[in-house]
């Protein structure tokens, strides 16, 4: 069936959603922009703490290219605005999606909002603290003492920005799946009989999300998303909508 097929009001309905659609993508756009302004004078600072975990393996890093400083400041400016404007970004991500829940439904989403941020900061500063130091440590012994290692700044970055950025992504799993099982679209004993499944998934996605082809930095990545999708199976239980039995004096 084409668009032609369609009534008034159908269409008129499918014009507001996208009118919608593009409103939370002009204001997700709008709010990254303006934090990354924001943070580009500060990108001395915001460099240092980047670097932080390379230099405490007394590693420097180098510029081999005229414009490579600047891209490379421009790029993590974009990444702190990023970063700084991600509570926007899931307002307006709710903003979208609230108009076609139910008026019960839209309850979960003053819940859901903080625990999102909570949770992609989490992600971040996890895989900054809790990984990204080993995964370097080990590539550095890796190298030996007959190689001597000098990092790109601008590789660096990348990668940096590449093994951060989808931890904070993935770890708003139990907020996805306790939002979906409010509502009703999936069950937690779907997602405990697929769990085969799911961890074949999840290998393939950390092995095309991690910036780098080595086995370390995908089980880096996988194993905690598969703790995730575990921690994901009881939330759903958690949120499993109860339901309602009436009295059996009012059955008869």
């Amino acid at each position: 069936m084409g668009l032609s097929d369609l009534s008034s009001e159908q269409k008129q309905t499918i014009i507001e959603h996208l009118e919608e659609l593009r409103k939370s993508l002009l204001i997700s756009i709008a709010a990254v922009v303006v934090a990354a302004v924001f943070s580009f004078y500060y990108n001395e600072k915001i460099l240092s703490i980047v670097i932080s975990p390379l230099t405490a393996l007394n590693e420097n890093l180098v510029v081999t290219g005229v414009t490579e400083a600047f891209f490379v400041k421009l790029k993590l400016a974009f990444l702190a605005g990023f970063v700084m404007a991600f509570p926007i970004v899931v307002w307006a991500v709710w903003r979208f999606i609230k108009p076609a829940l139910y008026p019960h439904e839209r309850k979960y989403i003053y819940v859901l909002f903080p625990v999102s941020i909570f949770l992609f900061a989490g992600g971040v500063l996890f895989s900054y603290f809790g990984i990204l130091h080993l995964v370097l440590k080990f590539f550095i012994y890796i190298a030996g003492e007959n190689l001597e290692t000098m990092f790109k700044v601008d590789q660096y970055v990348s990668f940096v920005m590449a093994f951060t950025l989808p931890f904070g992504i993935v770890f708003e799993l139990p907020v996805i799946v306790f939002f979906l099982t409010k509502i009703g679209v999936i069950q937690s004993d779907t997602l405990s009989r697929n769990r085969k499944y799911a961890l074949l998934v999840i290998v393939v996605l950390a092995a095309a999300l991690t910036p780098g082809p080595d086995p370390i930095s995908q089980m880096m990545m996988a194993v905690p998303v598969y703790l995730l999708y575990e921690v994901s199976i009881w939330v759903s239980k958690m949120a499993r909508p109860r339901v309602q039995h009436e009295p059996e004096e009012n059955q008869s």
